[in-house]
């Protein structure tokens, strides 16, 4: 790490928005911690592109929702980089149990979801929030625009995103005032996920999305790493929102 560089550890930073967001920040100037869970190759890639934008990066493998895994990472982010600047809480999943389908949903699927998507991002938070407050850092998670409004994702998902809503508020008002926590609650988003869950139907309803948006596209993970980005390093006075990326759907439907 070279002197005048900030640091951001960036969770479930392996492929879409958290490697979107990892590139960006590198090209912001910070330094990169990269958190994988499973995906190791996918995640040396997200280094490997954060280092061409030029960044110092070190990965870290942990599942979120063990919280002995997340204290040792935040020890060795501390170990490996002296400091914390930044902390996007992007790890999340998800399961492939249709919302209508209510006798298919185990508790230990719900219960999964919410470990990872809930209890992983105060987990973190709690671990990171020494370092940050020496930084007067900023925090942001990954919402959805499910944890505002119905949507056609699975019941765990969508409430686990609206349980994130709500906690980054609660976040704010209680990591204040040398922390800053605000989320992104992107909509439609085009790549891998969507397409796991639209399957054979994505191209058709991603366009239909598409049409219906007043910007006339669909959200990609760059659009939500610029504002990511923008929430960390500019916005000094924007704490405790929610900041929707969907080119205007919501706000007009």
């Amino acid at each position: 790490m070279t002197e005048n560089r900030r640091v951001a550890l960036i969770t479930g930073a392996a492929t879409g928005i958290g490697r979107a967001t990892a590139v960006a920040l590198a090209v912001g100037g910070f330094d990169v911690a990269v958190n994988y869970s499973r995906s190791e190759q996918a995640a040396r890639e997200t280094a490997r592109l954060a280092q061409k934008a030029g960044a110092k990066t070190s990965l870290f493998q942990c599942d979120v929702s063990d919280d002995s895994a997340v204290r040792k990472m935040l020890g060795a982010v501390e170990q490996e980089f002296g400091r914390l600047d930044a902390l996007v809480n992007n790890a999340g999943t998800t399961t492939e149990v249709k919302p209508q389908d209510f006798d298919a949903l185990t508790a230990e699927e719900w219960d999964r979801v919410f470990a990872v998507n809930v209890r992983g991002v105060f987990q973190v938070t709690r671990a990171a929030a020494p370092l940050l407050r020496k930084s007067g850092g900023s925090i942001v998670n990954t919402a959805s625009i499910v944890g505002l409004r119905p949507g056609p994702q699975p019941l765990p998902y969508a409430a686990s995103k609206a349980a994130v809503v709500s906690l980054t508020k609660l976040l704010a008002l209680n990591l204040g005032p040398e922390i800053r926590v605000n989320a992104v609650a992107p909509g439609w988003m085009e790549g891998d996920w969507m397409m796991r869950m639209l399957k054979d139907r994505y191209d058709d309803l991603m366009a239909r999305r598409a049409r219906s948006t007043p910007l006339h596209r669909c959200v990609t993970a760059e659009d939500v790493a610029e504002v990511i980005v923008n929430l960390i390093i500019s916005n000094r006075l924007v704490n405790g929102e929610i900041v929707i990326v969907d080119g205007g759907y919501a706000a007009t439907t």
